[in-house]
């Protein structure tokens, strides 16, 4: 119910058990194939995991809430979740399993002393917990179901010194593939994702107009993020693809705007100028608008002259 703590699983093993599947075949990595699994007790279940779980599920007779978001899996739908996230599983009385896919549940001491182990975390869709699962065409999920194969087939063999070299190796390729169907994502999904840029334009110019700058100075990426009820990974992320820039670039944008318009169009001074935009000095305030136009705000002003 709603207010009780996360079921948590330290170990994959523990995991397997509550599922009512075999011992895994090795501790630290389990490749499961979902048409194999029952389905969870009626209710809800919330859990946190102590490892990794890369999911591609589809027919799955029950809503995931993961973040902010809820997803049915009707289509083959991706995501990724990293130790410590919790997500809700959410069964309805009287429903019937008919879910197919993979789950691959990977321990971080699997990966230890690999080089994926270092650039795990630039795969930033680990992180969208309060956005989106990846929605895979036939022909993505066609690519991504080879890969889980490979992984799995692997895994069942007898292991050797070999074994986890070839893993890890086709679990970067998977995370490689995923980053690129993420990248179509952001673009494909036209509507939605210039909706977000239309909202993060609005929440900018209410800031930069209102009393917040004067009062607490520039609004921080995680300020934008939560406004936005996105994580502040996935909202770069998506700005990147749509306009080139990160969050952070867009909020000096709009304080760089801000700055020109009152040094064209008002006699404040620097300083007074530094002040309304939220610098306690006006030398940062000077620094940024330099960098970012070529400018001093002095020489930007007697350009109007």
């Amino acid at each position: 119910m709603p207010g009780t703590q996360p079921r948590r699983f330290k170990t994959i093993s523990d995991f397997h058990k509550f599922r009512e599947l075999p011992k895994p075949e090795h501790p630290l990595i389990s490749v499961i194939d979902l048409a194999q699994v029952n389905l969870l007790p009626e209710g809800e279940t919330s859990i946190v995991l102590d490892f990794y779980s890369i999911a591609l599920k589809r027919n799955f007779n029950a809503k995931i809430r993961y973040g902010q978001q809820e997803y049915d899996f009707d289509e083959g739908i991706m995501f990724f979740i990293s130790p410590g996230q919790v997500f809700r599983i959410e069964v309805e009385p009287g429903a019937t399993l008919d879910q197919s896919g993979w789950m691959l549940l990977v321990h971080p001491d699997f990966l230890w002393n690999t080089a994926l182990a270092k650039t795990l975390k630039q795969y930033a869709y680990f992180d969208y917990s309060a956005n989106e699962a990846l929605f895979l065409s036939d022909k993505e999920e066609t690519t991504i179901a080879g890969i889980m194969q490979n992984i799995d087939q692997e895994y069942r063999s007898n292991i050797d010194k070999f074994s986890q070299d070839v893993i890890v190796a086709q679990l970067e390729l998977l995370l490689i593939y995923a980053e690129r169907f993420y990248n179509r994502q952001f673009i494909t999904r036209k509507i939605t994702n210039h909706q977000m840029l239309s909202r993060l334009e609005d929440l900018l110019a209410a800031y930069f107009n209102g009393d917040a700058l004067a009062a607490k100075g520039l609004p921080t990426v995680q300020y934008i993020a939560d406004e936005l009820n996105v994580s502040p990974n996935y909202l770069s992320a998506l700005l990147k693809v749509l306009t080139g820039q990160s969050t952070q670039q867009h909020i000096h944008n709009k304080l760089i705007e801000k700055a020109k318009e009152q040094l064209s169009t008002t006699a404040l001074s620097v300083s007074e100028i530094a002040y309304a935009l939220g610098f306690g000095h006006s030398q940062s305030f000077s620094k940024l608008f330099k960098s970012k136009t070529s400018l001093s705000p002095l020489e930007f002003r007697q350009s109007f002259n």
